[in-house]
This record gives C-alpha cells, sequence and structure tokens, in this order.
C-alpha cells in the first residue's frame, strides 16, 4: 500500500455527489472529507440551506477553500458535467453491499438527501449499481456524513490496495 499521498492525482479521485442535501453540518464534514481525499463535491439543488450558512461554515467551511465543488440544478445536469464515469448510487433498499463493489477512480459515489433519499427514477437507471451499507433492521438509517466518509474511505482503500486481494 503506499504510504505517501502519491496517490492524490491531477484530477479528482471520486464525484460525490449529494442530491438535494437538507443538513448544512452534514454537507460541511462531508466537504472536509473529500478534501482529504482529493474528490470533488457535487451539490444538486435545491439545498436545504444556504451555501453561507453559519453551520455549514462551523462543520467544514473553513476547509472550503481546498474543496473542489460545484452546486447544479438537477441530477441531469451533474451527470452531464461530470461524463462517462460510473455511478454508484448509495441507498439503504439496495440489494448489494457497498463493498461488493468495485470502485474505481474518478467514479462517482451518489446519495440522497438525509429526509428523502435519493427518487426512484434515479434508483431505476441502473439498479445493479445500487449499494448500501449494511446495518440492522431496527436502525432506519445512517447519518449521510457518517455513510459518505464509509463509502469515500472503503473506495479510496480498494483502489490503494488494487483487487488482487479481493
Amino acid at each position: 500500500m503506499e504510504t505517501g499521498f502519491d496517490w492524490l492525482r491531477k484530477g479528482p479521485t471520486f464525484h460525490v455527489v449529494l442530491y438535494q442535501p437538507d443538513i448544512p453540518q452534514n454537507t460541511g464534514n462531508i466537504g472536509r472529507t473529500c478534501v482529504a481525499v482529493g474528490a470533488k463535491l457535487w451539490l444538486i439543488r435545491p439545498l436545504g440551506f444556504r451555501l453561507d450558512d453559519r453551520l455549514l461554515r462551523r462543520a467544514g467551511m473553513d476547509y472550503w477553500p481546498h474543496l473542489d465543488w460545484e452546486a447544479v440544478d438537477s441530477w441531469e445536469e451533474c451527470r452531464e458535467r461530470i461524463g462517462g464515469s460510473r455511478i454508484w448510487r448509495f441507498t439503504k433498499t439496495a440489494s448489494r453491499l457497498f463493498w461488493d463493489a468495485d470502485f474505481r477512480w474518478g467514479d462517482v459515489l451518489l446519495f440522497g438527501s438525509e429526509t428523502r433519499g435519493l427518487p426512484q427514477r434515479i434508483l431505476a437507471e441502473r439498479p445493479e449499481m445500487n449499494v448500501k451499507l449494511p446495518m440492522r433492521p431496527a436502525v432506519r438509517s445512517l447519518n449521510l456524513a457518517s455513510t459518505v466518509n464509509t463509502a469515500v474511505y472503503e473506495a479510496l482503500r480498494q483502489n490503494l490496495r488494487g483487487r488482487a486481494d479481493h
């Protein structure tokens, strides 16, 4: 495994897409994670907060001068701007676990809003690309920032180690 930061590429390691996020603290923390690993953050409007929100700043906005990010008006615009990258849709309704995915540099990791998740029309586009984190039935959902952090670091781990050991 590489120990330095030579894995930070010229382009984004991954594209983290938040579909209509509601909670500024989550978005701030996710922005911090993206800075840490060199991922690009995409925010799809409408947002449940203003980008100058005090809570967003407290949760990670001080890292935002270092963050590669964009806010767009629709999923279609986001997909068009990103290009031909593979899209992994994170949803608790998936049958496939996220560590069974084969993440590659430049992949899109798409997450729904904290209150509504991803729309069914997006999940239906490529159901084989829908993945979830395992959790017991008693848990309705995981925190969005925790989920993104877990997913991003699994994608990073796979790409740093290679797939030979899987």
